[in-house]
């Protein structure tokens, strides 16, 4: 039957946004389909949550809390979680589609991987549950189907934390304990916590699986994987593939060790002893093991019956074991989005033996002891109760944000109020750095919380790096414990190309090393455009820049000023260094006229005039004094010839008379 026509849900829009377009895979929790993002046009994934679960208020809230908590993580091996959204009934997630294929699929077609190999392929994924660690989240469900390979060779973990949600929902209502079998850690067997040593706990399998090909337990059912959890040590891979070496055993035992104590505290402490159990192996010890055997199994362990009360298993009413779906590529041959050991399990308890049952049947010894026994039990529970069972552990909140912090601790019954800010040397800017009762404290439900905000690290002084190389600069930045933030270009006439005018904010204000410090670097000069220009006004110009003119001159050509700017070396716009030398060329500058030189006058306003030959009426400048009569000539654009007489004589003949049409550059005379 084709699933994507049957699917009510397919070619719908959700929150008028995401388009749905076909299912790709359905878990215990949820279904993801392929779809499109119409906003932005890009293909996601959506993860819509099965009806049951959406009717869950308990489960939204919690569901809605983890969901906020995984999109403020940003990593480049996280599925990234974009949106969140209810409608039409529908509580989805949109995330970030990966096509490929998972974890899973790929250790299924190739059985196991060397050494190399699958330290290689567990880098990313515990540098992703690092990141997670470090702002307080955690997975809770690490195992390979979570684990996306791109066709590229990129590897992505996805599901951060959104088992916590049904988890929390579950055990409100039913006591059971929600996780995969063959991953879970001994302490979530026992009593369903989580932290991040758990999550080092199922890395530690994930990766005794890669180098096996096989999961260190199995069993006839779920409970019997679980109990060996809680009570056996995990074999060292090499009693699987003999000849693995002893650092690998010694890395897979420390990460499953039973103790959460005695494990690597977070997965970025795991990621460093991998890195370096990696660099120490030789180079040819995936292809000298390829083909060895492997041991043979262990016969599986029967079914247990349902334990009375002990450390490793909880009564009736707390069994385990549920799925959280968690497929992101699309189906391809050979995928298997549901890993084999997942699944739930609920033993109801067996049926109180009834009034007849106990009259008939006699106390004896056993009897009087098993009932005593209960007393005590009865008493002993209801002081626990009193004294202990009904306070919480206050959460480990350190490195998570005021709304992150906010939602942990109500998800286990507490609230938080925010108290004074200090510096702190570890815990980012704006992020909790203690809390107030400490971590694990037993409190009572509804206690609030006191959260101690880190502002950061210690301001430092910001070092002068004036005239610094960028490079240079960013390193006195650096060993400051600064952080180089942007570097912006501007021009200067004094610091050379390439190197620090000065930074923002300035050298020697105090600067907290969580804020970036921007660097304003030398462009250099640019050349302005000089053509054109009067000889004064370029020279003006180049010594403001700090540039060193040289200077050309040349006879004006046709249409050319004298004394103008009629070319430049660098061109307009390039980059110079200041004190470069340019290159100016100017027309020369004309001489001085001689007092009467008329002639001289006339040839520098008209000598290469186009509109000379042209006839125009001949101003009358009769009356006038002979200086300022000759000047008005000249300026119409006539020659102009004074007989006798001196400057300041008036005019009393013109040759032509005034207004008579005389060609341009014709010679007036003019007398006293």
């Amino acid at each position: 039957m084709d699933t994507t026509v049957a699917d009510p849900l397919v070619g719908q829009v959700l929150d008028g946004r995401y388009l749905v377009r076909s299912r790709v895979a359905r878990g215990g929790m949820a279904t993801v389909y392929a779809g499109h993002d119409t906003k932005l046009d890009r293909t996601v994934a959506l993860k819509v949550m099965h009806a049951n679960l959406a009717m869950d208020e308990e489960f939204v809230r919690r569901f809605i809390g983890e969901a906020k908590s995984a999109a403020a993580l940003s990593h480049p091996n996280v599925v990234a979680v974009y949106d969140q959204g209810t409608d039409k009934g529908y509580v989805f997630l949109a995330m970030e589609y990966v096509p490929g294929r998972t974890l899973r699929d790929l250790l299924t077609e190739r059985g196991r991987l060397g050494p190399r190999e699958a330290l290689q392929a567990m880098q990313p994924v515990l540098s992703a549950l690092g990141a997670a660690h470090r702002a307080g989240l955690i997975h809770r469900d690490v195992k390979p189907e979570n684990v996306l390979l791109t066709a590229d060779g990129q590897v992505k973990v996805a599901d951060f934390g959104l088992a916590r949600a049904e988890t929390a929902s579950k055990q409100t209502k039913t006591g059971m304990i929600i996780g995969t079998v063959g991953y879970l850690a001994p302490e979530q067997v026992i009593s369903g916590d989580a932290d991040a040593r758990t999550d080092v706990y199922a890395a530690g399998i994930m990766l005794f699986e890669l180098l096996t090909g096989r999961q260190p337990y199995e069993g006839g059912t779920p409970l019997a994987v679980a109990y060996k959890h809680v009570n056996e040590t995990v074999p060292l891979p090499s009693s699987v593939i003999p000849g693995l070496p002893p650092q690998i055993d010694a890395l897979v035992a420390s990460a499953t060790n039973r103790d959460p104590a005695r494990r690597p505290s977070d997965a970025d402490h795991f990621h460093a002893a991998a890195g370096e159990v990696y660099r120490l192996l030789p180079p040819e010890v995936d292809a000298s093991l390829a083909g060895v055997a492997p041991a043979p199994p262990p016969p599986p362990t029967p079914a247990l019956p349902p334990p009375a009360v002990g450390p490793t298993v909880t009564d009736g009413s707390t069994q385990m074991l549920g799925h959280h779906a968690g497929g992101y590529a699309p189906p391809h041959a050979g995928t298997q989005m549901l890993g084999a050991h997942t699944m739930t399990v609920h033993h109801e308890p067996p049926p109180p033996p009834t009034m007849r049952d106990r009259l008939l049947r006699p106390p004896g010894v056993y009897g009087v002891i098993a009932g005593a026994l209960a007393i005590v039990l009865l008493l002993g529970g209801i002081v626990w109760y009193q004294t202990v069972g009904n306070k919480e552990a206050v959460p480990k909140l350190a490195g998570l944000t005021e709304e992150q912090a906010r939602v942990a601790a109500e998800n286990v019954g507490l609230k938080v109020k925010v108290g004074s800010s200090r510096f702190d040397p570890k815990i980012p800017k704006d992020r909790v750095a203690e809390v107030q009762p400490q971590a694990g404290t037993k409190v009572e439900k509804g206690t609030l919380l006191t959260l101690i905000l880190s502002k950061g690290r210690q301001p430092v002084a910001i070092p002068d790096v004036k005239n610094d190389p960028l490079d240079t600069a960013k390193q006195k930045l650096q060993q400051a414990g600064l952080t180089p933030g942007d570097v912006v270009k501007d021009a200067s006439t004094t610091v050379p190309v390439g190197s620090v005018i000065r930074t923002r904010p300035a050298a020697k204000t105090m600067q907290s090393p969580e804020d970036p410090v921007t660097l304003v670097v030398s462009r250099g000069i640019t050349m302005p455009k000089l053509v054109g220009l009067k000889r004064d006004v370029a020279a003006q110009k180049l010594s403001k820049l700090g540039l060193n003119p040289q200077w050309q001159e040349q006879d004006p050509g046709d249409g050319q000023q004298p004394n103008t700017v009629i070319n430049q070396d660098p061109p307009f716009g390039q980059q110079l260094t200041p004190g470069q030398t340019v290159t100016v060329t100017v027309t020369k500058a004309q001489k001085d006229c001689a007092p009467l030189d008329f002639g001289c006058l006339w040839q520098r306003m008209h000598g290469h005039d186009q509109q000379n030959g042209q006839p125009a009426p001949v101003p009358g400048v009769l009356g006038q004094p002979i200086a300022q009569a000759a000047q008005a000539l000249v300026e119409a654009g006539f020659q102009v010839q004074v007989t006798g007489g001196q400057p300041g004589d008036p005019v009393t003949g013109q040759d032509p008379p005034p207004n008579t049409p005389t060609p341009k550059g014709s010679v007036v005379k003019i007398w006293h």
